[in-house]
């Protein structure tokens, strides 16, 4: 996550028609972060590589725009998908575009909940997915021991709970952003504006800025714990699961930067910032 100016830039003055009012925000999030076909790859190996068969039943806690949900469905005849958050805008957002573009027989296989993760309880699925670093809302062990202990609960005797983490020693600097180009005169800011070293409490901000001079600000904000590969395992274990296995990501040998493929670990090498999967087995 490399340094680069302030995004508090000055910016030439909003028409009615502006690129930053006519932005779709949940559209820009989708294709500045998410990866869900390659999220339900993932989801599938590793549950493959456990059990030796695929999964068919997805439940996508803090599911948002449910994005993966969709993914899962449309990757394999007779999947279905359960997807839950507390909000409702991103859901009915999820339904107008990412359900409908399913093809019409499989929409009815996309459930959506508008819920606490912690509240709904059954059907049990072969996996559940926290992605995005979404559990990272829970700020103490007793809550984040909490949700693993009803995750688990909600997977059946040969269930997976996925989860992705982030860290490194640049996503604890304050007033850093990433920027990179998202689309046609299009830019994405991941803004790292508040760390305390002392709870890891940390607070984040994404921004897309357009080549018209306009800006959609604070698009998203997170009000987050960092929490650690050790933490997270030892609560997993804590929690009952069986084993919490770390899958690191490759590094392309020409570039040095990673090349998208993740493989299980038990150590890697150093990395300013980074992004891993966990998957912990029931």
């Amino acid at each position: 996550m490399a340094r680069t100016g302030s995004i508090r830039r000055k910016t030439r003055r909003r028409s009615a028609t502006s690129r930053a009012q006519r932005a779709d925000r949940y559209a820009l999030y989708q294709r500045s972060v998410q990866s869900p076909e390659f999220d339900a790859s993932f989801i599938d190996r590793v549950y493959r590589k456990e059990y030796g068969s695929p999964p068919m039943l997805l439940r996508e806690d803090f599911c948002g725009t449910a994005a993966i949900s969709c993914a899962f469905v449309a990757s394999r005849r007779g999947r279905r998908a359960i997807g839950i958050d507390i909000d409702p805008e991103p859901l009915a957002w999820g339904r107008e575009h990412n359900v409908a573009a399913l093809p019409e027989a499989r929409r009815g296989l996309v459930r959506l909940i508008e819920a606490d993760v912690r509240d709904v309880m059954r059907p049990r699925a072969d996996v559940v997915c926290a992605m995005n670093f979404s559990y990272c809302v829970f700020k103490t062990r007793d809550e984040l021991r909490g949700y693993f202990e009803a995750a688990r609960a909600n997977l059946r005797r040969k269930g997976v709970l996925v989860l992705d983490v982030v860290g490194g020693p640049e996503t604890q600097e304050e007033d850093t952003e990433e920027t990179r180009t998202v689309g046609r005169g299009i830019r994405y800011v991941w803004e790292q504006k508040r760390f305390d070293p002392v709870s890891y409490n940390a607070r984040f901000a994404i921004h897309f800025l357009f080549d018209d001079g306009s800006a959609l600000h604070h698009a998203f904000e997170y009000d987050w714990r960092l929490w650690t590969i050790p933490e997270i395992r030892e609560l997993l274990l804590e929690a009952g699961f069986r084993r919490a296995d770390v899958y690191w990501e490759e590094t392309d040998s020409e570039t040095g930067e990673g090349n998208g493929r993740y493989r299980k670990v038990r150590e890697a090498e150093a990395d300013p910032a980074w992004v891993a999967c966990i998957a912990a087995i029931r």
